[in-house]
């Protein structure tokens, strides 16, 4: 593959928008089997999904679409159009430039907000575990918790679990609201010197996340900051802000629920059991999630004395692969096909918490026996059942819970279910700590290195990322498995978070038979010799792409660069590390990719957000973040054409990585900085 520089060359978008868009009034825009059939059942019986309201939206507000579209104050909204006169400005005279980098940034602001209260849950749920106030929850992984206090400076030593656990609680709270001028101790301390210098020299290290999230917000106000390029760049620090919380989201719910493991379960609609209380999981906080499922164990008696063989819980979205990576809870669906899992018929309860719930599963619920649940105070929707999920008595609100699906099963008796027969196998669990502990079978010593060494050998072509959301710009999933097929078929190691791992698991990419399907002879080598090294642990052989978790846990993905970077003692940027959201939709993949692209990846988008009304700040997305930071955005809707691209900048950063070792030998010199 020819070699060139990572620039826009390789970051414009190839088609435009309006033949982009394929069919846009056909609703069967999925490559999910188990999808295209609830959407034929749903046409026959006249329900309306997302995919139909989609379809009634087109064509869609070009304003909106390119990010010119301004309703930061009610003067507007102001709708800028090309040329020099009088509409080329909003009423203040605010450019497109200063209008398009505004709204992006408030939705890199939004995204930060939704993962870090996330994770200040997470982090009151663990304090008041510790100090005894929660009968509930406790430290369950105490090796977890000793490494995350070491890395963050706190001593074990004469310590109890409960004491260690305030004072790490204490520590990351400290990160959400530190009035003093120091970097986020969860960025700091996770992260390459080179990282640490170049967001110091830039000034774009978050002292904390509130902080960062409301600077943002006063930036972006009407009449205050009109620069985009420092627009960006505050926003590339919110980024930074959101990378912080998800890392104190990912390592506080491993130390009160445990780190992940390999586990063996399935994915799609298949899992749902006509002859089983079935209850969906749904959202984003593993808090409620991991407790009902603990409970429900608990509950089969009652289930059973209600005339159903058991009780059968699966998940949608992130509360789904939180409870699939720590206790095998199949997957029933994604995002975008929500609402389908309702129209099976079979649910009885679907029990939700936050972000991603889509406020119409309540009206399709209406046409069935289906029970919403909604269990936040900041996450309602008119009609559902609200259950206000109390820490405190947490195991009484699961069973509350439970006890209404079990209900909801008796009064489906008679009714007629209609679940697609189809499901795949799934092999997730792989946290940063269960692929070292597979590495270390290799190389007990020096685990990572067996990464790194297959990568420089040239057996590995790199390591990519597939992460983010399901978005119907695209037809449902596609996006996902083209790129994952393209990449694993040049000897790319995949590893996958959030819906984008939920798509894979679904089509059978997590079983260990995608590997001899799909895999290149370079990765089937690395994964073969992987899982011979491990046979002894391995019940049913490795996956052709491994599960990382939910979109929080994206920071075991970053946690595997640095461990990578550290190992070629090298920064970030020169690690032939790429991350593609190729279904991006939500504020949170905005502000995910922000992070990204400043710790120095090659980040694709494959559905485009908001920018095009501004090639100045296009430019900045694409090229002016490489010059600064080594990473930038790759906007490509064709997932073809995008695999292309992230193997093309693979192979760039390998070739340009063998050259300056190479350098380095011949004049006995450090190690080329630059990248």
């Amino acid at each position: 593959m020819p070699r060139f520089r990572e620039t826009t060359l390789q970051s414009t978008p190839s088609v435009p928008r309006k033949e982009r868009i394929k069919d846009p009034k056909d609703i069967m825009r999925s490559v999910d089997p188990a999808a295209l059939y609830m959407l034929e059942k749903a046409k026959d019986q006249n329900l309306i999904s997302s995919y139909d309201r989609f379809a009634a939206q087109q064509p869609q507000c070009a304003f909106g679409y390119e990010g010119i579209c301004c309703r930061i104050c009610f003067q507007g909204p102001c709708r800028i159009k090309p040329g020099d006169g009088p509409g080329s400005k909003g009423i203040c005279g605010a450019t497109a430039y200063t209008i398009v980098s505004r709204n992006i940034a408030r939705m890199m602001a939004g995204g930060a907000s939704a993962h870090s209260d996330h994770g200040r849950h997470i982090v009151h749920a663990l304090l008041h575990a510790a100090e005894g106030k929660l009968a509930d929850f406790k430290v369950t992984d105490v090796e977890k918790l000793n490494r995350v206090a070491e890395r963050i400076g706190i001593s074990a030593e004469g310590k109890t679990e409960n004491e260690l656990a305030v004072e790490v609680s204490k520590a990351a709270l400290e990160d959400f609201g530190r009035q003093t001028d120091e970097p986020c101790t969860w960025l700091t301390t996770t992260i390459t010197d080179g990282r640490n210098k170049k967001f110091a020299d830039c000034c774009i290290a978050p002292t904390a996340i509130d902080r960062s999230v409301v600077s943002l917000l006063h930036q972006t106000h009407i009449g205050t900051d009109a620069d985009p390029v420092n627009i960006i760049f505050g926003g590339l620090k919110c980024g930074l802000a959101d990378y912080v919380g998800m890392h104190i989201s990912t390592d506080l719910s491993d130390v009160l629920f445990g780190t992940p493991k390999p586990v063996v379960t399935e994915a799609n609609l298949g899992v749902l059991k006509e002859d089983k209380v079935n209850v969906i999981v749904h959202g984003h906080n593993p808090i409620l999630s991991q407790t009902v499922v603990n409970v429900a164990k608990e509950m089969e008696a009652e289930a059973k004395a209600a005339g159903a063989t058991g009780i059968q819980l699966s998940g949608i979205c992130c509360t789904g692969n939180e409870v699939l990576m720590r206790s095998g809870v199949p997957i029933a669906t994604n995002f975008s096909s929500q609402e389908l899992a309702i129209m099976t018929g079979a649910v009885d309860v679907m029990v939700v918490d936050v972000q991603c719930i889509m406020p119409s599963v309540q009206a399709v619920a209406e046409c069935f026996h289906t029970k919403i649940v909604t269990t936040m105070d900041i996450s309602k929707i008119p009609g559902a059942h609200h259950f206000a999920f109390d820490e405190e008595h947490a195991v009484e609100s699961a069973k509350a819970v439970i006890r209404l699906a079990i209900e909801g099963y008796k009064n489906r008796q008679g009714m007629a279910c209609d679940i697609p027969q189809i499901k795949n196998k799934v092999i997730a669990g792989f946290s940063v700590e269960a692929i070292v502990e597979l590495l270390a079978a290799i190389n007990p010593e020096t685990p990572i290195k067996v990464l790194t060494d297959a990568v420089e050998a040239g057996e590995l072509a790199g390591v990519a990322l597939l992460c983010g959301c399901n978005n119907l710009e695209s037809v449902h999933d596609n996006n996902h498995l083209t790129i994952a097929r393209e990449l694993t078929k040049n000897n790319v190691f995949v590893v996958t978070t959030g819906c984008s791992a939920q798509a894979l698991a679904k089509a059978g990419m997590m079983a260990p038979e995608a590997i001899e399907e799909y895999a290149g002879e370079g990765l089937k080598n690395f994964l073969k010799r992987l899982a011979d090294a491990n046979q002894d642990k391995l019940t049913d052989g490795l996956p052709l792409v491994f599960h990382m978790g939910s979109c929080v846990d994206n920071s075991r993905a970053h946690d595997l660069s640095t461990m990578m970077a550290k190992q070629l003692n090298v920064d970030t940027p020169k690690v032939p590390f790429v991350a593609s959201a190729p279904e991006a939709m939500s504020e949170k993949a905005v502000s995910i990719g922000a992070g990204a692209v400043a710790m120095g990846y090659p980040t694709h988008v494959g559905t485009m957000p908001p920018i095009e009304g501004s090639p100045l700040v296009f430019g900045i997305a694409t090229q002016i973040a490489s010059d600064v930071y080594g990473g930038y955005f790759i906007f490509e809707t064709d997932p073809m054409v995008a695999a292309a691209k992230l193997l093309a900048s693979l192979d760039n950063r390998t070739w340009k990585l063998g050259i300056h070792k190479k350098t380095a030998e011949k004049y006995e010199t450090q190690l080329c900085e630059n990248y």
